[in-house]
């Protein structure tokens, strides 16, 4: 970008990071609009992004070009996973010390809960290739990969995504990023917007749901207070550590199954979260560290996932696509909803919180967090997620193979 004759010029890795604060700088003015009490907030950021990647990619690619060869997807990449690992680290230290109370209490719950929701995700799915099926002139394995992409999308699941275009092969990968691009947006948009429609609607009072949930985190999390020495005043070393650790975790695999960087980086997180210290060294960062990490964090993550998905959203979108992934967004919350409302009794927030892990949706879990201005929602969510993480990508590969 030259201005001024030249004077002015923003070329190269600077040029990325100027769009990186210029997207984040519109996208947080854009969330901040409130209409009837309802604003996207963070999500804000992601519209942004994929304004930007439609418009504007094949600039930040010509920027980011050595010769004949552009890094703008390994650039976009590398800010979003950045993102990722940083939002999920921090919600698993912060949701680590009562995570393992909350999940004892209600682990059959939470279980039973992200089971259904991928179920009914997944059979969502299937009744949308079956029926669609009818109405395209695609081949029946392109059909299905696009769906399968949608399904993905819908379910921001980017393990489910990466295990999806493994299975249908290289040939039809490019279909999965289709569909996964296209319905990524109403998978975004639309958890984000139902975790703040729904206490509306039922008229919830916002503080004695916060109190629910806060009794019983409370509950046996009483610890002895130690003085213990830490490694920085902010503890970034302790959360550098977690993150080493859970990415090492997240890299182990098994028959093409692995718990991925977000798994592992989560679940590395929870356990540091949990114990707080080895022998008298602190290994739990600062409560505002953590807030100000998650935050950056789903920032990055939705900058680099919303730029890299606008540059295709136009090429390939029609509007079908779009409807079979609002249904396979829309259907398995209300269902996950009514199950966790009428069937498991859990709290609005414990229900609502415990539905943004069924549905992997980290933008959402940060605004509901934003909304009822308390952490500790973050415990449902972790306990959620990794049943759906596995279910997911299970559902994602049976309906390929047997579809």
């Amino acid at each position: 970008m030259e201005l001024f004759g030249g004077i002015l010029a923003v070329k190269s890795v600077v040029f990325l990071t100027f769009s990186v604060f210029a997207i984040a700088a519109i996208g947080y003015a854009l969330g901040k609009i409130t209409i009837k009490g309802i604003n996207l907030g963070t999500a804000g950021v992601f519209i942004v992004a994929l304004v930007y990647g439609c418009l504007l990619y094949s600039n930040l690619a010509g920027n980011l070009t050595v010769g004949d060869t552009s890094f703008s997807v390994e650039a976009l990449k590398i800010v979003e996973n950045m993102g990722l690992i940083f939002f999920v680290t921090s919600v698993g230290f912060i949701a680590g010390p009562n995570f393992f109370g909350n999940l004892k209490r209600n682990f059959k719950s939470y279980v039973l809960l992200g089971a259904v929701i991928i179920a009914a995700a997944a059979i969502t799915c299937v009744a949308c290739i079956l029926v669609g099926a009818n109405f395209t002139d695609l081949k029946h394995e392109e059909f299905r990969a696009i769906l399968v992409g949608i399904l993905s999308g819908a379910l921001t699941s980017t393990p489910a995504f990466s295990a999806s275009k493994a299975a249908v092969g290289a040939d039809l990968e490019a279909l999965v990023s289709v569909g996964y691009g296209i319905s990524y947006l109403f998978g975004v948009v639309g958890v984000v917007l139902f975790v703040q429609i729904i206490p509306k609607v039922m008229k919830a009072n916002m503080n004695d749901e916060v109190a629910k949930i806060s009794a019983k985190q409370g509950e046996g999390s009483k610890k002895k207070k130690v003085i213990l020495t830490e490694l920085d005043e902010f503890g970034f070393a302790a959360f550098s550590l977690a993150a080493i650790v859970g990415i090492l975790v997240g890299s182990i695999s098994y028959k093409n199954f692995s718990l991925t960087t977000t798994g592992g980086c989560l679940l590395t997180a929870l356990v540091f979260g949990h114990y707080g210290r080895i022998g008298k060294m602190s290994i739990m960062p600062k409560n505002s560290t953590l807030k100000m990490l998650r935050e950056l964090g789903l920032m990055l993550f939705l900058i680099g996932a919303g730029v890299s998905g606008g540059a295709q959203f136009v090429k390939y979108f029609e509007p079908v696509y779009f409807l079979y992934g609002a249904i396979m967004t829309i259907l398995p919350m209300i269902i996950g909803f009514i199950i966790a409302k009428n069937v498991l009794k859990l709290p609005l927030l414990n229900n609502l919180g415990s539905l943004t892990g069924g549905m992997t949706s980290t933008p959402a879990l940060g605004t509901l967090i934003n909304m009822a201005g308390t952490e500790d929602i973050a415990s449902a969510y972790a306990a959620t997620y990794p049943i759906a993480l596995i279910a997911v990508v299970l559902a994602s590969q049976l309906i390929i193979l047997f579809c």
